[in-house]
């Protein structure tokens, strides 16, 4: 290379250089434009917008010059110009001492005249040229000096805009990817903390099969949905299924106080009413739950001497359980709306609540959920409500019984399929928990205790999904 390379300002010349991203660029317009300008101005067959590397000189854009992309730093012409810092000229390259061992004078396409002004930063770095170039010797005079001059100006404001858009895109990908770095971790905190808020497993009840499906209305929100269902003793069982209003963090710990409350409550308490009363007082009184209030039902489950079970039930606030009788003799399989009334709770410290006993018989199914499933709209218009979803349980469980028997994953199963053929869901959270008396205790799958799992069937060996 020339004694340009041993300037002490050389690394930061190509610093400069790479700074703004030129080298080996696809073509752009602008440049092109510079370089038939150049040509057009002194009139030459070629002109050429240049940047000077450590060992190459890159035509950004190259006018009359055709397949050539990039020629060695010999001295003579462009590199020439970049340490004389100024416009320049070689009137007769074949005759110049420096020039004339240049690959572009004594081959293609033979250039015979050659002039320049250097491309120059802010800071003074001469970072390339704009050259025009004759095959013939040519005059040079001060107005092509300064033209020349104009041009490489040009340039050097195209460079800035076009650094300044290459660093706008690059802030802009830098931040959508931070963007979608922290929904991503905004997700996982959601999932990981709705993980907390239901059960991780269903158990295993003698004489009754379960199954269950929650999913949230965005994996970037925690759900204000919950269910659960845990022992009280060797005999009976708890279950509950509610609805928190809002979502979020506020919530989620409205939610944790909830079932922790009722568990609790479910100790010491046989009556579910009560159980419903305990958690109003805890929720009016806790300070920190910024006035939310929620809609549960809460049953207790007892052996009945047939086999079946006894199921007491209080609700508040809540949409009514759906019964599913298996056929009797002489009758068809049917459903029945549950309909137990009680106030909203944590609404008012007075809340009244109401509870019903039910008695599943061996083959009978009972359905709770939470609103999400009945305001799911199958068509886009009206909401399915608790009409519809009745028919189609009633639709489900006649076909089951003619086809085999109503299971707890089938109801699941169903309700989810339903739920992917509508055209526009709820856009709210939902959570389902079906129970199922056995006729007989060989009924129930040898599977382990039923994994939850967000999102998705929590029935393990469940039927596969039909029209419900």
């Amino acid at each position: 290379m020339t004694d340009l390379s041993h300037k002490l300002d050389e690394r930061a010349r190509l610093a400069a250089v790479h700074r703004y991203d030129i080298l080996d660029s696809p073509p752009e317009e602008a440049f092109d434009r510079i370089a038939a300008m150049a040509a057009r101005l002194l009139k030459t067959p070629m002109a050429t917008v240049a940047f000077v590397d450590a060992d190459r000189v890159w035509f950004k854009a190259a006018h009359g010059l055709e397949g050539v992309r990039q020629v060695g730093c010999e001295p003579g012409l462009c590199t020439s110009v970049i340490e004389c810092g100024k416009p320049m000229a070689v009137r007769d390259a074949r005759a110049d001492a420096v020039a004339r061992s240049h690959p572009l004078v004594t081959g293609a396409p033979g250039v015979g005249f050659y002039a320049a002004a250097p491309i120059i930063t802010s800071q003074g770095h001469r970072i390339g040229t704009v050259s025009v170039m004759d095959t013939r010797p040519r005059r040079f005079g001060p107005q092509s000096a300064a033209a020349l001059a104009d041009l490489a100006a040009l340039v050097m404001d195209r460079l800035e805009l076009r650094l300044s858009a290459l660093q706008m895109l690059q802030e802009e990908r830098r931040l959508r990817e931070e963007a979608e770095r922290q929904q991503a971790e905004v997700e996982r905190f959601a999932t990981t903390l709705q993980r907390t808020l239901v059960p991780p497993a269903l158990p295993r009840i003698s004489g009754m099969e379960l199954a269950s499906h929650y999913q949230t209305a965005s994996s970037r929100h925690v759900g204000g949905d919950f269910y659960d269902v845990f022992a009280l003793d060797h005999r009976r069982w708890a279950f509950f299924v509610g609805d928190v209003c809002g979502k979020g963090a506020v919530a989620a710990s409205v939610t944790s106080l909830i079932r922790y409350t009722l568990r609790a409550a479910a100790l010491h308490q046989d009556d579910p009413e009560k159980v419903l009363e305990e958690l109003n007082t805890a929720l009016n009184l806790d300070p920190h739950h910024g006035g939310r209030f929620c809609t549960a039902v809460f049953g207790i489950l007892e052996p009945a001497a047939d086999g079946g079970f006894t199921v007491k039930v209080a609700t508040g606030g809540h949409p009514p359980m759906m019964l599913l009788r298996a056929p009797r003799p002489g009758e068809p399989a049917r459903v029945e709306s549950v309909e137990v009334y009680g106030m909203l709770i944590g609404a008012l410290p007075e809340a009244v609540f109401s509870s019903t006993t039910l008695h599943l018989a061996p083959g009978d199914g009972l359905l709770a959920y939470t609103d999400g499933l009945i305001e799911a709209r199958p068509d886009g218009g009206g909401i399915l409500g608790h009409e519809g979803l009745q028919q189609r349980l009633a639709a489900h469980v006649n076909r089951v019984s003619r086809e085999a028997r109503i299971s707890a994953p089938s109801i699941v199963a169903d309700t989810i399929a339903m739920l992917d053929t509508f055209v526009q869901g709820s856009g709210d959270d939902i959570a389902v928990l079906a129970l199922h008396a056995l006729t007989h205790p060989s009924e129930a799958a040898e599977e382990g205790p039923v994994e939850a799992e967000l999102a998705v069937d929590m029935a393990v060996g469940a039927a596969p999904p039909s029209d419900l």
